[in-house]
């Protein structure tokens, strides 16, 4: 191999040797306060896992029956605490009621619309009225048939409803199924159908860049819809509840359709938890793909409740005293472990907010951190580029001197994004968190520990506890440190999937086929000599150019990097000469002249940062990117532009279909 091919394939780390200790007055108090206290802990976790997990499950849960066997394990299958039985609603509430935090705020929660003077509608809910509230609508439930083992849609804006309904279902052991609010009505179609649901709890509307969101006609329109065969796609759904929120008018079917207030007049608040086993389904998450139809992730209830648990205490260092603000909607898994379960699992205060982060200003997030002194903010990168983009002007408008822990979410973050939100955000004081996980793994996998983990921008650092990671080739081999390879996990965890609903051979094909043994993560990996993992994207995104593997995250960090650029997204499209060439989609600062000479500069820096073979061979300036409501680039959607192709795919997620459309070309 030459030198530029080894420069591209190792990346050039160029921050790596920028190291950030932990601060010693942090590390102080932490829970994890150094190193050696991270290492000890780690051996034990991965050396003897079943005496270390059933240590932690004993400490943080409230068990109703204890367990048999820690772990009972076959590739695929696994099942943690057999025949031990407990409930997630009466972890999360109940065993606080004794105690000083009933009378502590569960859930802060700020709508979008303005409410009193300049700030949204505002609600609090402690520990004591959370659970009145979830028991309420628990008993609702009930009222109308669902049971152990039913399954539920749950599909309402970012409301402390949503949390409540969530709750409500793991109470009486229903399986809930969150859909997220930017979904269309096939969306919720086709995971009723998979599921079987009996039930979808649903809004008349939510707010999102002052507008309101059609949920209640999405729902009404995903009933009528029918298969190839004319039948109709939903046809297990029984009852359609129905929260009052954007007071707009519905259509409202005599006979299926209840209301939320109504139904909790008609019940009481006493119902107590059922006691369920510890690998009863819990809930089902789908993610979707460019083909076929999505495949709902199962999670059952105790590995995954101490997961998200202990993830939330140590990554976070959380403390009874937290305003703690996870960005992510419940819709997605990290609002699920890390705006419901795992905060209030731990007795601390989740903030909910319900919508955009530049409405009506791009300081919307920054005023909320101001006005709540909110100490801990977990956000995505790809957000964390927009703030950039807006610029400095907006957060330095607000005191943010409460903020003590920063944390990143969603994918790699790339390192001047880490260092603008270190500097501009955490005023150069906060440690941050750069977390890797998946709807899959139920809870955070690779991570610093911020007491004790030396960090460095763009890498997600050392495995949490009881991860065994590894990168590997296409042989399933371990490769040297520096060299770039797939992401396995070699050992199961508590918090990992149980399988895709209803199609078991696809959970096989999918997850452990690909390395025999091993869970195969789809995601590329390097190691650097401290044994850091970097997370260089998807597997689908290392391309293959001329020979050279590189991965187009590198890319968009080296793109990004230029001080005129304000996002990047890099993609391939078949080449005869290559193989594959890289396409470049880059928006810019606003100011910033988007010409030839840009676009020679860019390439020029790309061949710095990594080698001359990663020039993008075409770059395309464009006003925005296509993205998902939750701010995920649509890389897929980039890549048939880049072909010149027909777009397919599922496209239901995407924020605004305009932006297709206005991608510009290279001109060249």
């Amino acid at each position: 191999m030459d030198s530029k091919a080894k420069t591209a394939n190792i990346s050039s780390f160029q921050h790596e040797e920028r190291v950030f200790p932990p601060a010693a007055e942090f590390s102080a108090t932490a829970h994890i306060k150094s190193m050696a206290q991270y290492r000890k802990l780690y051996r034990q976790s991965v050396t003897d896992p079943e005496t270390f997990w059933a240590g932690q499950a004993e400490r943080e849960l409230v068990w109703t029956k204890p367990w048999k066997k820690v772990l009972q394990w076959k590739v695929p299958s696994a099942k943690w605490f057999v025949g031990g039985k407990l409930n997630v609603s009466a972890n999360c509430l109940d065993r606080h009621l004794a105690s000083p935090t009933a009378n502590q705020a569960a859930i802060i929660w700020e709508g979008e619309p303005a409410g009193a003077g300049i700030h949204g509608e505002q609600r609090t809910l402690t520990y004591r009225q959370l659970h009145r509230e979830v028991c309420l609508f628990a008993n609702v439930l009930k009222r109308h048939g669902l049971k152990k083992g039913d399954r539920v849609i749950i599909y309402l804006p970012m409301v402390p409803e949503a949390a409540i309904a969530m709750l409500a279902c793991t109470r009486i052991g229903v399986v809930h199924s969150v859909v997220f609010g930017g979904f269309s009505a096939q969306s919720v179609a086709d995971r009723i159908a998979d599921c079987q649901a009996r039930m979808v709890i649903t809004s008349d509307g939510g707010f999102r860049r002052g507008t309101v969101v059609q949920l209640k006609k999405n729902v009404d329109d995903a009933l009528a819809l029918k298969d190839a065969h004319g039948e109709l796609l939903a046809k297990t759904i029984e009852k359609v509840v129905i929260l009052r929120r954007a007071n707009n008018d519905i259509r409202v079917v005599e006979g299926r359709d209840i209301w939320w207030h109504r139904e909790v007049e008609q019940v009481s608040a006493d119902c107590p938890a059922e006691p369920m086993d510890s690998e009863a389904p819990l809930f089902i998450l789908y993610t979707s793909g460019s083909t076929g139809k999505p495949k709902g992730i199962l999670h059952t209830t105790g590995g995954y409740l101490l997961t998200a648990k202990l993830t939330t205490k140590y990554v976070f260092d959380l403390r009874p005293t937290d305003v703690y603000w996870c960005t992510a909607d419940v819709g997605w898994v990290t609002g699920h472990s890390y705006v419901v379960y795992g905060p209030l699992a731990n007795g601390a205060t989740s903030f909910m907010y319900e919508g955009a982060p530049n409405h009506p200003e791009p300081d919307r997030f920054w005023r909320i951190v101001a006005q709540y002194g909110v100490t801990i903010l977990y956000t995505a990168p790809t957000a964390i580029r927009a703030f950039m983009k807006w610029g400095e002007q907006w957060p330095k408008k607000h005191d943010l001197s409460s903020l003590r822990l920063l944390g990143t979410v969603g994918e790699p973050i790339n390192p001047e994004a880490w260092m603008w939100y270190h500097e501009v955000i955490g005023g150069k004081r906060c440690p941050i968190v750069d977390t890797w996980w998946q709807t899959e793994t139920g809870g955070i996998m690779i991570t610093p520990l911020p007491g004790a983990t030396p960090t460095k921008p763009g890498t997600a650092t050392l495995p949490f506890f009881g991860i065994v990671p590894e990168v590997v080739d296409d042989q399933g081999r371990p490769v040297p440190r520096l060299s770039g390879g797939k992401l396995v996990i070699r050992q199961p965890w508590p918090g990992m999937l149980r399988g895709i609903w209803g199609d078991m051979d696809r959970y096989q094909a999918t997850y452990w086929n690909e390395v025999k043994g091993s869970y195969f993560t789809g995601d590329g990996c390097r190691q650097d000599k401290d044994g850091y993992f970097w997370i260089v994207g998807r597997i689908d995104d290392v391309l293959n150019v001329a020979g050279h593997r590189i991965g187009t995250a590198e890319v968009e960090s080296a793109l990004v990097s230029h001080h005129e650029v304000a996002e990047a997204a890099v993609v391939g499209r078949p080449d005869e000469l290559k193989g594959q060439a890289l396409v470049a989609f880059v928006t810019v600062k606003t100011g910033v002249v988007a010409d030839q000479k840009l676009r020679e500069a860019l390439r020029q820096q790309v061949a710095r940062e990594i080698g001359p073979v990663a020039k993008p061979d075409d770059i395309r300036f464009a006003e925005s990117l296509p993205k998902t409501r939750s701010g995920k680039i649509m890389r897929r959607l980039l890549k048939q532009v880049a072909a010149g192709t027909e777009i397919k795919g599922d496209t239901t997620t995407l924020e605004d279909f305009s932006v297709l459309a206005r991608l510009g070309s290279s001109e060249e």
